[in-house]
């Protein structure tokens, strides 16, 4: 019996020793939900006190400094534009007819009332850029087996400084992640739904964005098609699209 427990001892746990390492899981993340490009068709479902609307949109982006967003339906916001280039971000307003830049703690702001800001909207880098990535436990979801990962940020310009995730252990597709402040504070949750192999990844075709500092059911984020790794043309992420 000693020498058993000795083996142990030495040994470690099986479940231990065949863990993945939490950098290993987080690229395999990034390879999932992040690529060169990408163009996508959503609809953003904003569920308000009496009554939900929604937006429809279509957006390219490429790599984290560009990204092209035109917005389609309903008519009070058909036509809106957004441009992303590296930090700076420019609206289009077909009501004014006037071309905005927002920067600074405007980005903070909710995209059109909805629980998304626009810091959530433009941020496309991968994890493993941004932050550190340690293994906090495991749970299950909605019968999924997930590893519960603690990220603190590794470079200052990121709008959440600490994260947590949950990540399905067969399909490493995060199911659900909690955004916080520097202070420690919730600010939102994101939860995964309706996960699709889609071009050979795993990916969440629907996500529900909650603000925790508010009440509502949050947001959902539906993406009807995406494309990924696809030519965009270049002359989507210049100011001249803006106003045609």
């Amino acid at each position: 019996m000693k020498y058993l427990l000795l083996l142990l001892l030495c040994c470690g746990p099986v479940t231990a020793q065949s863990e993945p390492k939490a950098a290993s899981i987080i690229k395999k993340v990034d390879e999932n939900m992040s690529s060169d490009s990408r163009v996508t068709e959503s609809q953003m479902i904003i569920h308000g006190r009496r009554k939900s609307r929604t937006v429809s949109s279509k957006g390219y982006s490429e790599g984290y400094e560009k990204s092209f967003t035109e917005y389609l339906a309903p008519a009070r916001e058909k036509g809106t534009k957004m441009l992303k280039l590296d930090d700076r971000l420019w609206i289009y307003s077909p009501a004014t007819d006037r071309v905005i830049q927002l920067s600074g703690h405007m980005l903070r702001q909710s995209v059109m009332g909805s629980d998304l800001s626009y810091e959530d909207m433009m941020e496309n880098r991968k994890l493993t850029e941004m932050y550190h990535v340690k293994i906090a436990g495991e749970e299950t979801i909605n019968g999924r087996l997930t590893w519960i990962l603690e990220l603190d940020a590794k470079v200052a310009d990121v709008p959440y400084v600490k994260r947590k995730m949950w990540i399905d252990q067969k399909r490493f597709v995060p199911l659900k992640e909690d955004l916080f402040a520097k202070s420690g504070q919730l600010l939102k949750r994101v939860t995964m739904e309706d996960i699709a192999q889609i071009g050979g990844r795993w990916y969440p075709r629907k996500m529900n964005y909650k603000d925790m500092l508010k009440d509502g059911k949050g947001t959902d984020f539906i993406v009807s098609k995406i494309e990924f790794n696809a030519p965009i043309s270049e002359h989507l992420f210049s100011k001249a699209v803006l106003k045609k």
